[in-house]
């Protein structure tokens, strides 16, 4: 490939420049587009030796240099039609310097220019406007330029006291102009501003790296990961790379190893992970044509055809991917971990408190003496007595973690970089080692802070070696918006909201789980289930049965007995069951508990289920557990206890419902007896049993007031901030064609619906609470929009409009391709229910699906007695119990033909589209449901 020769271009448009042009308009409209087609044509050429090369830095290099040289050229016209001066004062000197990320060199193709007009003490009327016409040239070509421009003397006044403005003269480069103003401040920065301030700076300099990770996402294992700013991305780099500059004063990153920071291997890995982090964003900016920096799940699959990745071993291309760019990530992480070790070691970095985690347990427990010979305690640390500890025995490198849980004291960065270079030291014979495993078996059951030292495990890569099938999902992301994390990160978060609930830290958020988990009998099989119950993710076959045969071989290897490891096994296996049973089945239908409680059929079994599943759905992500889930889940254990129990369920549900009634009764203090039993009385047992008491509290109210004000049609709204979602509750006459009106109405106005509680009194009023998507930060903002959807829904229900205009102007027809592909399925089911035929529909979710889904059933002249809607990021899983006019279930076969062709109909246009992709297979035989 012949490569475009930017600075020849240049030259050529400098010798070519209009001779009269010494006007400054004149002087832009000229150069003006012969600039912006270089850009162009540089840029093009930086892309496409990308493509070719794959070498992210040389592409940031690249794009510097032509920066550097269409500068130089704005500047050289400048002086030379605009301000010649052929004889300049001492007060007419001027150097350009780049500083900042574009004084490294690099730039992506959205980044931004920082430059330095430096002066050697005022501004002259020369200078000013030499700078000035320089940044209108750059302003008119659409560049992104931060700009300053000072003397020496300004320069250090302002870097002494603004560390952001003192860390861009740290990366100062030399562009053009006069070299002895460049070199006095370089001097002077050295001696004046860095000698004796190393200490300050690296405090300065991680404080800010702590701020920007929680604000851009504090786990480097965020699904869609900020590629600048997020943890263990390439801002975590350049600070690196700042604290190293600035504490061992070197100019150049291939100093480092003769610094003594890093051994060459380590800078091997740093450079490894500059390049790909600077790949992988140059391709972002490039495919998007401007400067994104979040890895959305848009643009994972057209960065992963980039990269050349393809579908291998259960894994898509843009999950083996992702998997690559956080194992870059953890790398970084480890980085880190050594910088700041040898921080210490030299004193730069003051010695911190003791990791967080110990605080809390620094009042209950004492450390004692470490009993271990091969290890010390360092300063309140664990470090090794020798290099040789763990080729010695290699269980050590399980007992550095056991130790550190034992005693409560953090690992020095030493052992665990130590521990990381003798990973090859774990093979066969450890794995199978009785002391290595009932070690790890104290680690993870213990109650101090499991998911701290698992995490530190994993971190040192010793996790994933001494459970290969753990190994397998390190790093692994699913191509899918319901997973906050990756795979590994989710079953350590999992454990520690496990640990939490054992606490008692989480009593007030768990109150059930927290009740049930001192009355188990197989609390190390919990453990070890929460651990396993997704480790089997990324393979072909259904991750529940392949990770309970996992379950079976690694429950004695641990040191289980056999009624443990089938407990595990069977836990694994049904992992997803109560949550899915929970909130797509009707729990006031007895058939449903019937059916759930012949599976579980143990109360020991729904102990550890009910557990597990609160800590499965927490881990998932942040919003992701909702007091209605908990709710659902509580309702779904107390009908199945009675039954496993032997009792009665009626009986116990009776009684259940009087005493939640009687706990509201206590809120509504400033109701009188006989209204409020009148209210109670309107309300079914389903309503009683699954709506969480602080919503029924403001539905008393809502219902009160309305009734009182001789409303029939009436609807309030309020925002979640927490869930991110907005709940519209609406109450009106019941009858067939509702639940298709507000739902239409919520997709007239945008609003996706992810969660929906539809209830019918025994006078014949819905009573329905629906949950749409927040669209808007501002409360007022989302308030507006609830109106307007609220709005539509009562003058549709009063016959003022029709909602199926308004949803045709709103949605027309789309023909791009989703960026996420879900195979349509449903299933026709009349064994769920004793009184309703259970349709259960799972396709992908979007604005307008529910409405177009409750219309085609109400065609049918089905009526809908129970819906309930769930959402798995972009999965839709709606089950609706139906019955036909007459009131009876839909058992005539071609009934259910007419029922499962108008619910295809409704995903015709996604089948399209997955056809297009050559998915025939998957559209056929949809895989198994997962969450």
């Amino acid at each position: 490939m012949a490569m475009f020769d930017a600075v020849a271009a240049l030259n050529d448009i400098l010798e070519n420049l209009d001779r009269d042009a010494r006007e400054a308009t004149r002087l832009r409209a000229v150069l003006v587009p012969e600039l912006r087609r270089v850009i162009e044509l540089g840029r093009a050429d930086a892309e496409a030796r990308l493509l070719e090369e794959r070498d992210g830095i040389a592409c940031a290099r690249r794009l510097s240099g032509l920066t550097d040289a269409v500068i130089r050229t704005i500047h050289d016209a400048v002086v030379w039609r605009l301000y010649p001066n052929d004889n300049p004062s001492t007060g007419e000197q001027l150097a350009v310097v780049a500083t900042g990320g574009y004084g490294r060199g690099t730039m992506a193709p959205g980044s931004d220019i920082d430059l330095l007009f430096l002066l050697p003490y005022k501004q002259t009327a020369w200078s000013e406007s030499v700078v000035e016409a320089m940044l209108y040239v750059l302003w008119d070509l659409k560049l992104k330029v931060g700009h300053a421009t000072r003397s020496v003397e300004e320069c250090l006044r302002e870097g002494r006291a603004d560390m952001t403005i003192r860390t861009s003269l740290l990366e100062a480069r030399y562009l053009f102009g006069t070299r002895a103003l460049f070199e006095e401040l370089v001097t002077r920065f050295d001696t004046e501003l860095v000698m004796g301030t190393a200490p300050e700076f690296v405090e300065a300099k991680l404080r800010e790296r702590d701020a920007r990770v929680s604000k851009a996402g504090a786990s480097r294992y965020l699904v869609e990961p900020n590629v600048k700013d997020g943890k263990g991305g390439l801002r975590d780099l350049n600070t690196l790379f700042w604290i190293a500059k600035y504490t061992y004063r070197v100019r150049d990153q291939s100093e480092l190893v003769v610094a003594g920071l890093f051994t060459p291997e380590e800078y091997r890995v740093f450079e490894r992970c500059d390049e790909l982090l600077w790949r992988v964003r140059c391709h972002m900016h490039f495919v998007t044509g401007r400067s994104e920096e979040r890895l959305s799940f848009g643009l994972q699959p057209r960065i992963a055809e980039r990269f050349g990745y393809e579908p291998r071993g259960g894994l898509s291309g843009v999950e083996r991917f992702m998997k690559a760019y956080f194992l870059i990530a953890k790398e970084v992480g480890d980085l880190t971990a050594i910088v700041c070790a040898a921080l210490e070691a030299r004193h730069a970095k003051r010695t911190p408190v003791l990791d967080r985690w110990i605080g809390r347990f620094r009042d209950r427990f004492r450390a004692t003496a470490i009993e271990a010979e091969d290890f010390i305690d360092d300063h309140g640390r664990i470090n090794l007595r020798d290099a040789d500890a763990f080729t010695r025995d290699p269980v050590n490198l399980i007992r550095l973690f056991w130790l550190a849980d034992r005693h409560n004291l953090p690992i020095h960065p030493d052992a665990t970089r130590v521990a990381n270079r003798a990973l090859r030291l774990i093979g066969h014979s450890l794995r199978a080692d009785e002391e290595a495993n009932r070690l790890f078996l104290e680690i993870l059951t213990s109650k101090n802070s499991p998911e701290t030292i698992l995490r530190l495990m994993n971190e040192a890569g010793v996790l994933g070696r001494f459970i290969p099938e753990f190994g397998r999902i390190v790093a692994m992301m699913q191509f899918n918006m319901y997973h906050h994390f990756t795979v590994d990160e989710h079953l350590l978060r999992a454990i520690g909201v496990l640990s939490g609930i054992e606490s008692g830290r989480t009593e007030e958020e768990h109150p059930l789980a927290t009740r049930l988990i001192d009355t188990i009998s197989h609390r190390r099989a919990l453990y070890v289930t929460v651990l396993l119950h997704d480790i089997a993710k990324g393979r072909p076959e259904d991750h529940s049965i392949a990770g309970a045969a996992i379950a079976e071989k690694l429950g004695p290897r641990f040191g289980l007995t056999a009624a443990e490891t089938e407990m595990v096994a069977w836990l694994v296996e049904h992992h997803l069951l109560m949550s899915m049973t929970a909130q797509s089945r009707d729990l006031s239908d007895p058939k449903t508990i019937e059916k759930f409680a012949g599976v579980v059929q143990t109360l020991e079994r729904l102990k550890l289920l009910t557990i597990l599943t609160v800590a499965d759905i927490k881990a998932v992500g942040p919003g992701v557990w909702t007091a209605w889930k908990g709710t659902l889940i509580r309702t779904l254990y107390d009908e199945t206890e009675v039954v496993l129990s032997g009792g009665h369920s009626e009986i116990a549900r009776t009684d259940r419902v009087r005493l939640i009634q009687m706990a509201l009764r206590e809120q509504l203090n400033d109701w009188d007896s006989e209204p409020f039993d009148e209210y109670a009385a309107r309300h079914n047992q389903a309503y009683w049993l699954k709506v969480d008491t602080t919503r029924q509290f403001k539905h008393a109210g809502f219902v009160r007031t309305l009734v009182a004000e001789g409303r029939t049609v009436a609807t309030a709204a309020e925002t979640d901030p927490v869930r991110g979602v907005t709940e519209l509750t609406i109450y009106s006459p019941d009858h067939p064609r509702l639940l298709a009106i507000v739902t239409g109405a919520c997709a007239a106005s945008g609003g996706n619906i992810v969660d929906a509680q539809i209830f019918t009194t025994t006078d014949g009023f819905a009573l329905d609470s629906i949950f749409i998507s927040r669209a808007f930060d501002r409360d007022e903002d989302e308030l507006r929009r609830a109106g307007r959807i609220t709005s539509a829904i009562e003058k549709a229900l009063r016959g003022e409009i029709r909602i199926a205009d308004l949803v045709a102007d709103r949605h027309p027809p789309s023909g791009r391709t989703p960026t996420f592909l879900v195979p349509p399925d449903m299933a026709i089911d009349n064994a769920l229910s004793s009184r309703e035929t259970v349709i259960e529909i799972t396709g992908l979710d979007r604005p307008g699906l529910l409405y177009e889904l409750t219309t085609a059933l109400s065609r049918l002249s089905l009526n809908i007695t129970s819906a309930h809607v769930a959402t798995f990021g972009e999965r839709a899983v709606d089950v609706f119990y139906v019955t036909d006019l007459t009131g009876t279930r839909v058992t005539q076969p071609d009934r259910q033909v007419a029922i499962r062709s108008a619910v295809m109909e409704v995903f015709a246009s996604d089948v399209a589209a997955m056809r297009a992709e050559g998915l025939d297979a998957l559209i056929d035989s949809p895989p198994p449901r997962e969450a």
